[in-house]
């Protein structure tokens, strides 16, 4: 299976793959397409079926993550030095922007940091 639409003719370099807590959505993304790939995954075979692509709002997506709710996606567009966050339709997986635009130069990894108390 390919992350790209079939109408894509450019150089692409596929980077990051997610997968959502519940099992029931993937994400690849397209260094070149500059795009988030979603795929459904058939919870009984799973099968991936294509569901679409969402721009990234940048350049050379190197790399995404999921936050730790499984509510959000971060992509760090390394070429327009930007991480746009985006929200998880826990239905569809489709993704919708947020407005939120960080700049940062060249960011190539996203980490959350988890609370240091037990």
């Amino acid at each position: 299976m390919t992350t790209l639409p079939d109408t894509f003719t450019g150089e692409n370099r596929a980077a990051g793959i997610g997968i959502t807590h519940s099992g029931k959505f993937l994400y690849a993304s397209n260094r070149g397409l500059n795009q988030i790939t979603i795929f459904a995954i058939d919870q009984t075979t799973g099968m991936l079926t294509s569901v679409g692509w969402e721009s990234t709002s940048g350049k050379m997506p190197r790399f995404f993550t999921l936050d730790p709710s499984g509510k959000f996606l971060y992509a760090a567009n390394e070429v327009t030095d930007t991480i746009v966050g985006f929200r998880i339709d826990e239905t569809s997986g489709k993704l919708a922007s947020l407005g939120i635009v960080a700049e940062t130069g060249s960011p190539v990894c996203i980490v959350f940091r988890t609370s240091l108390t037990a």
